[in-house]
């Protein structure tokens, strides 16, 4: 289905994207995959590493409306990753937190109708369930608005749908590279000993998104059944007999 077709990502430098961009280059043939980000130094390396002429990049911020506009003009299909995820700095910078993650959805929802983007897949977490932090709040608050972007949207126009799966393995500012970095210097700092995660791995996230596009009709909510693992158990599945130093819960 995405033969052919052009596909925006937005926070496309993110793990996500990067690995999203693979796969669809990998095992379809699309027209173009535009990255639209607001890091100019991250779409540079993704550039660098992966030259192929049919990734163009687009700088912008989901926040920027005429922007956004430009940018989908002639785009088929929607990944919308961009979002403020990192739950301390949501505490302490919630008002930028609402800007990017709750008014730039609705800015991607408006803009996606206006340009008749066919389908709009955004990604979600497991903390959007009965929210106890900014984020997952913010979260929540943006996966309402993609479901009932499908009223807003007229009949057999855009259609939306959202993916919501845990943390990802491995994935760029998760535990498991921290870990890995800690451990080499002797200790490994945790949260709290009964701190849970549920997990995927970055491949289970891009096939869940592909799924989704393929059988999404509009207003769906794809919640995947992962593992949930205790945090210590991740550190003892790295390295047994490394310092555990716990140091309280995070602000969030």
């Amino acid at each position: 289905m995405f033969d052919g077709k052009t596909i925006l990502i937005s926070g496309g430098t993110g793990s996500f994207g990067q690995a999203f961009t693979n796969h669809i280059l990998s095992n379809f043939d699309p027209k173009k995959i535009i990255i639209f980000s607001r890091d100019e130094m991250k779409q540079w390396e993704m550039a660098k590493n992966n030259p192929d002429p049919r990734i163009r990049f687009f700088l912008g911020d989901v926040r920027d409306r005429d922007r956004l506009s430009r940018a989908f003009s002639g785009v088929n299909y929607v990944v919308h990753a961009a979002a403020l995820k990192i739950v301390p700095s949501a505490e302490y910078d919630p008002f930028e937190t609402v800007k990017t993650n709750i008014i730039g959805a609705m800015n991607v929802i408006d803009i996606a109708i206006d340009r008749n983007v066919e389908k709009v897949v955004a990604l979600s977490t497991d903390k959007a369930c009965l929210p106890i932090n900014l984020y997952g709040g913010t979260k929540l608050v943006s996966d309402k608005l993609f479901v009932s972007g499908n009223q807003y949207s007229r009949p057999n126009s855009t259609k939306f749908a959202v993916v919501r799966y845990g943390n990802v393995m491995g994935s760029r500012g998760s535990i498991i590279p921290l870990f890995r970095s800690q451990i080499s210097q002797g200790f490994v700092t945790i949260t709290d000993e009964r701190m849970t995660r549920f997990m995927v791995t970055l491949q289970q996230g891009v096939e869940m998104v592909v799924l989704a596009f393929q059988d999404m009709q509009g207003g769906e909510m794809y919640v995947k059944k992962v593992p949930s693992m205790k945090i210590v158990d991740v550190v003892s599945a790295m390295d047994d007999t490394v310092e555990l130093r716990v140091i309280g819960i995070r602000p969030g």
